[in-house]
C-alpha cells in the first residue's frame, strides 16, 4: 500500500483533554489500549476482528467511565497502523462525530536505542498511544501520519495496481512458454512479438513431430492475459479522457519519455 505522509500541526497542549487509543489489529482480535482523563495508568480491552459494533461499544464505554469520573465529555482520538485492513475502519471511526482516527506509518515511528535490536513485528499499544500524543503536542519527527485517500481515489489505484499484477503474471508466464518449448527443441520463440500467433503455427519440436496438443493450448493462455491488460489500459485511458486534457495525467503524458502508466501512477500521487 502506497502512503502519503502528512506534516504534524502546529503545537498544542494536550492535558489529556480527550480519551487517547490504539488499536493492534489482527484478523481474530482487536486489542485496544486507552489512557482516559481521570485515570492513572494504561487500560487494555479486546473485541473480536472485523467487529466494527463492538469496537464501538467499548470506545464509548470508556467515554461513559471518563465521564462518570471527572463529569466531562470527551471525545476520543485513535491511532492503527497502516496494514492489510487497509482504511476501512478508519472511515467507519471517522463518521462517528465524537472520534478522530489517525493513520500512521509504522516504519516512521521512534524506536529506543536499546529496543531496536530486538525483532518486533507489531508496536506495542502503549508506544502507539505515546506516539499519538506527542504527534498531537507537535514534537518533531516522532511519526508520519497516513494522508488516507478518499474511497474514489483508492478505487482507481487499483486499475493501476491490477494491471501492474497481470504484468508481472505474463512476464512469468512467458519465462515459462520459452521453458516449455525449449524442452521439445523449440530455440528463439520470443512470446511477445506482434507475430507470435502466426509463428506459432509454423514451430516444429526437433523430432520433427507435430506440437503436443496440450503444449499448445498451455501456450495460447498468455493471449487471455494480453487481453486482460488490454481492459484496463483502456479503463485507464478512459479515466484520462474524462479527466480532461488540463488533468495532471494529460499533462505528464505530454512530457517525452512519460508513457501513460507512469503518468498514472504520477498523477494519483500528486492528487
Amino acid at each position: 500500500m502506497t502512503a502519503e505522509l502528512v506534516s504534524p500541526p502546529a503545537a498544542i497542549r494536550v492535558d489529556l483533554g480527550a480519551i487517547f487509543v490504539s488499536l493492534e489489529l489482527s484478523k481474530s482480535t482487536w486489542l485496544v489500549t486507552s489512557l482516559s482523563p481521570g485515570r492513572g495508568k494504561m487500560s487494555r480491552h479486546s473485541v473480536p476482528g472485523g467487529d466494527m459494533a463492538a469496537l464501538q461499544a467499548c470506545l464509548n464505554a470508556l467515554r461513559e467511565k471518563a465521564q462518570a469520573r471527572t463529569g466531562q465529555h470527551f471525545p476520543v482520538v485513535v491511532i492503527q497502523e497502516a496494514g492489510l485492513d487497509g482504511f476501512w475502519i478508519h472511515r467507519a471511526l471517522q463518521a462517528e462525530d465524537w472520534i478522530t482516527s489517525h493513520v500512521v506509518d509504522a516504519a516512521s515511528i521512534a524506536v529506543s536505542r536499546r529496543h531496536r535490536r530486538a525483532k518486533i513485528d507489531r508496536i506495542d499499544g502503549e508506544t502507539l498511544v505515546r506516539t499519538l500524543m506527542a504527534w498531537l503536542r507537535g514534537e518533531p519527527r516522532v511519526c508520519s501520519m497516513v494522508r488516507v485517500p478518499t474511497v474514489e481515489d483508492e478505487d482507481r489505484r487499483r486499475i493501476g495496481r491490477e494491471r501492474k499484477a497481470l504484468v508481472e503474471e505474463r512476464k512469468r508466464h512467458v519465462n515459462r512458454i520459452k521453458g516449455l518449448l525449449f524442452n521439445v527443441g523449440i530455440r528463439g520463440y520470443e512470446p511477445m512479438r506482434r507475430d507470435r500467433c502466426a509463428r506459432l503455427e509454423e514451430l516444429q519440436p526437433g523430432a520433427g513431430l507435430p506440437m503436443p496438443a496440450h503444449l499448445k493450448s498451455q501456450i495460447d493462455r498468455l493471449e487471455l492475459l494480453v487481453e486482460q491488460i488490454k481492459v484496463f489500459e483502456t479503463e485507464r485511458d478512459a479515466l484520462c479522457a474524462e479527466a480532461g486534457e488540463a488533468s495532471p495525467q494529460a499533462m505528464l503524458k505530454d512530457i517525452k519519455g512519460i508513457g501513460a502508466e507512469f503518468a498514472s501512477t504520477l498523477a494519483q500521487r500528486w492528487h
